[in-house]
């Protein structure tokens, strides 16, 4: 049994990131960090060793999790539980549950089309603007200009 294993290909093996790529690039983005106080941002061939700490931050949370045993093999999700002790504060996952109800989609705004959503609102506000003679009264004279 290895006593040291990369820490892209362990994080890929628990399920923590769908692909080996995806577990690389968060790494080679420094979201992800081995240990407590003197966090170390986690190159993805640094390796990692049972009863070490792996924070993983995948915006909005930051997941926490204890090495319990090593594998480089993908693993059932049933598995997983045997090889990580997750110690992510409930804070975290109460984070998580206020996005999700608020509906927050995580898009810059200005970014992309509209959704149907966005959509309906924009109709239903610009309907309203001119059902209610919302308009704005431009003033076109000029006296007020400087001729230099």
């Amino acid at each position: 049994m290895k006593t040291e294993v990369r820490i892209d290909k362990w994080i890929w093996a628990m399920r923590i990131f769908k692909t080996r790529t995806l577990a690389t690039d968060a790494c080679k983005k420094g979201r992800v960090s081995i240990g407590r106080d003197p966090e170390v941002i986690a190159k993805p061939s640094r390796m990692v060793k049972v009863g070490d700490i792996v924070n993983v931050r995948k915006p909005p949370i930051t997941y926490t999790f204890k090495v319990k045993a090593l594998t480089e093999n993908r693993l059932g999700a049933k598995l997983v539980p045997e090889y990580l002790e997750n110690l992510t504060p409930q804070s975290q996952y109460d984070m998580l549950d206020v996005i999700r109800i608020s509906g927050f989609v995580d898009r810059r705004k200005g970014l992309g089309r509209p959704t149907k959503r966005e959509g309906r609102e924009l109709s239903k506000f610009t309907q309203e603007a001119f059902e209610n003679d919302f308009y704005l009264d431009w003033d076109d004279d000029d006296d007020n200009l400087d001729d230099d």
